[in-house]
């Protein structure tokens, strides 16, 4: 599905800045990794195949659970993860988050994982023409 240029699309606010990291990499070097990207989520892949992601919420989850040091990215993924066109709208993305309760959308194309969004990307989206106070 063809937006017009005036429907924000995925493609246009996506990162491109992905952490990708392997099923069994172990849980704490995952941790590492995205603070030091500074990202709020990595995907999990096989080759070029999108099997997981795994999310601060889910690092977060696993060790209120009381994780072992021997924890690796597939104890505590979510496999299979939605997913979205990057010619698909950012308002849909938004629909996807919100009922599926998550912060993060991989953006597929041809197969391949070409971007992330995230909450944080929607949110410039929909104040981009705004101003903080007093600016």
């Amino acid at each position: 599905m063809a937006y017009s240029l005036r429907v924000p699309v995925a493609r246009n606010h996506m990162s491109r800045n992905l952490l990708t990291v392997e099923p069994d990499l172990p849980l704490a070097e995952v941790a590492k990794r995205m603070v030091s990207r500074d990202v709020g989520a990595a995907l999990v892949t096989e080759g070029a195949r999108l099997v997981g992601i795994v999310t601060e919420r889910d690092i977060l989850r696993a060790v209120a659970r009381g994780i072992q040091e021997s924890a690796v990215v597939t104890d505590c993924m979510t496999s299979d993860p939605e997913t979205m066109d990057p010619n698909e709208s950012t308002e849909h993305a938004a629909v996807l988050m919100l009922h599926g309760g998550f912060r993060h959308l991989p953006v597929v194309e041809g197969g391949g994982v070409v971007g992330m969004l995230s909450i944080r990307d929607l949110m410039r989206v929909a104040l981009e023409d705004s101003a903080p106070r007093g600016a």
